[in-house]
């Protein structure tokens, strides 16, 4: 007799692991990038920290909206086909029994027995099993505004502090110097960390999150510097 097979499959934490990498790249891209934008534009300490708190709060505000506003959209098509879904069962139940039957031949059932399974899992749930094999959801990615939303919002500040503190660490004339690297360092800690708690390599997304971030940052200083000779 085999012993009991237990398996811990990620995918569980794809909806918050999403919206908390999402929240804190776009916290450090986003501030340092205007710190060093600001700072190339050779503006004074206090007119750097300013713009970096600024950029603090005001994108954890537009990231909470965003999510909010994007998952809502997200539920509400969700809410509108199980409603669907439901009236389709009891109105034509024998219509669904073979939707779910073809539904089951497509992945490889022989007719017979995806017939005699669909009518055995319609006893057991017929809701539930239509919502999962027929619309694909599932409760794991089920739409959460409100946990995306704040989720987004904290990571987002999380993130946004790192520059903020070596900016205000930092000697005024390395300021730029200072923010960039430690965000790069922070940017590249956090694509392994998220690549592992999500079961995937650590390489591809720390090299990713890292260059994007070097590219934002890169621009944000040569737009800067730009203007601040212009002006």
């Amino acid at each position: 007799m085999h012993p009991l097979h237990r398996e811990a499959h990620l995918i569980q934490r794809i909806g918050w692991l999403r919206a908390a990498v999402l929240g804190a790249n776009d916290g450090i891209i986003s501030t340092a990038s205007l710190v060093v934008g600001v700072a190339a534009a050779a503006a004074g300490p206090g007119e750097v920290i300013v713009a970096g708190v600024a950029s603090l709060v005001a994108g954890a505000m537009s990231m909470a909206a965003g999510e909010y506003v994007s998952v809502s959209s997200q539920a509400d098509t969700e809410e509108a086909d199980m409603a669907r879904e439901r009236r389709e069962l009891a109105t034509m139940p024998e219509a669904e029994l073979e939707e779910l039957t073809q539904i089951y031949v497509a992945r490889g059932v022989e007719p017979d027995l995806a017939r005699k399974v669909a009518e055995q899992m319609t006893a057991k749930d017929a809701f539930g099993t239509h919502v999962r094999d027929e619309l694909g959801i599932v409760e794991h990615v089920t739409a959460r505004p409100v946990q995306a939303a704040l989720t987004s919002a904290a990571t987002f500040a999380t993130g946004a502090l790192l520059p903020l503190a070596i900016a205000l660490l930092a000697p005024t004339q390395w300021t730029s110097i200072a923010v960039s690297g430690g965000s790069l360092v922070g940017l590249a800690l956090l694509g392994a960390v998220g690549a592992q708690a999500g079961g995937a390599g650590v390489l591809r997304p720390t090299v990713r999150v890292t260059f994007w971030g070097a590219v934002a940052m890169a621009a944000t200083a040569l737009i800067g510097a730009l203007v601040g000779r212009a002006v």
